[in-house]
């Protein structure tokens, strides 16, 4: 997608390719990322369509004229629940925080937010991304818990999964549990995977008898792969960019595709992780009422508006 994250990305490219086309950045501000971002204005939107609809070319999987045999997409939310040493850390983390917070300014409060919301997401992911103990995976975590039963299923139908983390530790442990506890052939792709390794990999899990489950960390896997031997995608945890989330799933629901893709996005009820989901759904909205990563934002918000955000509800866990 052209705009991933803020509409001045559009003016950007604009200026860069028609000089002059959308005004100087301070007035496009003006008359449309502040009045579409922050207050919805459809008008504004309108006005912005008409100005660039002439200089963009938008294809989408979904139009029959572009590809008239792509099968569908099912997409669903999975709610899952804490586990107690979930819900306990999590709660620990936005005391330590608050504790700190009120003290610090400028960069150092930034820093202390954007770290803090990095572990919130570790420790709804797993208790192990966060504390010492990782040796045992099992019952620890209710995400774990629930992707369990999903793999289960598709396996007992014999058909493939693809998994996403933007964990690269995360993604490393999901595929040793699967492999080792779940005795489920699985395949691992990360970062420090050669580029023939990686090709490997491909090459096996695509053809007959290859594994099962491919386990990615979320921009190893997220470009250049054709992954259509599975029909499931599965991302456990939400990146803040959904162009970045898009392009991994793609790396199912794609020409070559010939069954119905069903695609599953895990998120921890109660949880920084309903807000996370909030923002990448404005974020698609955005994105279509103009053309048809970023949580620096949040370092911004008054405490007060920071913990509505990343407090803990009493819906997180199934018995508190």
């Amino acid at each position: 997608d052209l705009v991933e994250n803020r509409l001045t990305e559009l003016w950007s490219i604009m200026e860069y390719l028609n000089p002059g086309l959308l005004g100087s950045k301070s007035g496009f501000k003006t008359k449309f990322s502040i009045p579409i971002e922050r207050y919805g204005d459809n008008n504004a939107a309108k006005r912005l369509k008409t100005i660039t609809a002439p200089f963009i070319l938008r294809r989408l999987k979904t139009d029959k004229k572009i590809i008239s045999d792509l099968p569908e997409k099912l997409e669903m939310k999975v709610y899952c629940n804490l586990s107690a040493e979930q819900a306990s850390l999590y709660q620990s983390v936005v005391n330590n925080m608050m504790n700190f917070i009120s003290g610090a300014d400028g960069m150092e409060r930034r820093g202390l937010i954007l770290s803090t919301l990095l572990r919130l997401k570790q420790i709804c992911d797993h208790p192990a991304l966060f504390s010492v103990t990782k040796d045992n995976l099992f019952k620890r975590s209710g995400k774990l818990d629930r992707l369990e039963s999903i793999v289960e299923e598709i396996v007992s139908v014999n058909e493939k999964a693809i998994v996403f983390s933007q964990f690269a530790e995360m993604s490393t442990m999901l595929a040793d549990y699967f492999s080792t506890e779940k005795a489920i052939p699985t395949a691992l792709i990360k970062g420090d995977v050669s580029k023939a390794r990686r090709d490997e990999i491909v090459e096996r899990f695509q053809g007959d008898g290859g594994p099962t489950i491919l386990v990615s960390s979320l921009k190893s896997g997220g470009v250049g792969l054709n992954l259509t031997a599975a029909n499931h995608v599965i991302h456990f945890d939400r990146w803040w960019n959904p162009a970045v989330e898009d392009q991994a799933t793609d790396r199912a629901y794609r020409i070559g595709q010939t069954k119905d893709v069903q695609l599953r996005k895990l998120i921890c009820v109660g949880t920084l992780e309903e807000m996370i989901d909030d923002v990448i759904e404005g974020k698609r909205t955005l994105s279509k009422k103009v053309i048809g990563t970023g949580d620096g934002w949040l370092t911004e918000l008054s405490t007060d508006d920071l913990i509505s955000v990343i407090r803990l509800s009493s819906e997180a866990m199934e018995e508190i």
